[in-house]
């Protein structure tokens, strides 16, 4: 096996491992043990559990970002949200492992490396598409962050539930996501006030 061979087979290992058993259930014996190598192997090509661990995590976000920006790429906002949120749901099903990754703790602490991070990351994509939409409908552009930051939420904590529940199937999911958020959208009043105080 090349070295290039072994680092990735490294990570495939340590990607299960960790979405299986998280940071703290899983070792670098461990590690070693499914890939078939011995612990030095690992320590040569990560430095230790933390190394290894950051470069999953590092690319996790970097597929799950590219996923839902491409999704974000052109439409109408009706057909970005849907692209959107059916780009996420594809990824949690063709990805488990990873998504398992991303969803729990990180260990790691600092503002990146996190799903919070990579939600922010998208939020911020989404919020320069509201802005546009909400400018050119009479709306404050200012508000597009939280309006952004509710969307990504819903369907992030979504996805979270739907790993597990795994029903309804993932384009049901999708739709209902996009009728809540839609119909939401579509009836937003200008001036919101609680009814109640």
């Amino acid at each position: 096996m090349t070295g290039k061979e072994r680092r990735q087979q490294l990570l495939d290992v340590a990607r299960a491992l960790f979405a299986e058993k998280g940071f703290d259930g899983t070792s670098i014996e461990e590690i070693a043990h499914r890939a078939g190598v011995s612990k030095p192997v690992v320590y040569e090509h990560f430095g230790g559990k933390e190394g290894v661990y950051a470069v999953v995590v590092d690319r996790e976000m970097r597929n799950l970002l590219d996923l839902v920006v491409s999704a974000l790429s052109a439409g109408h906002p009706r057909d970005l949200l849907e692209q959107a949120a059916r780009a996420l749901l594809d990824y949690i099903d063709n990805n488990t492992d990873g998504f398992r990754v991303l969803v729990r703790d990180s260990p790691v602490a600092s503002n990146s490396g996190t799903f919070s991070s990579l939600l922010n990351d998208i939020a911020s994509q989404v919020e320069h598409i509201l802005a546009l939409q909400f400018s050119a409908r009479g709306y404050d552009a200012k508000l597009a962050p939280l309006y952004s930051q509710a969307l990504v939420g819903m369907v992030a904590l979504t996805g979270q539930w739907w790993l597990e529940a795994h029903k309804p199937k993932k384009e049901e999911v999708a739709a209902h996501l996009v009728n809540l958020a839609w119909n939401g959208l579509s009836h937003l009043e200008h001036k919101p006030r609680l009814s109640t105080k």
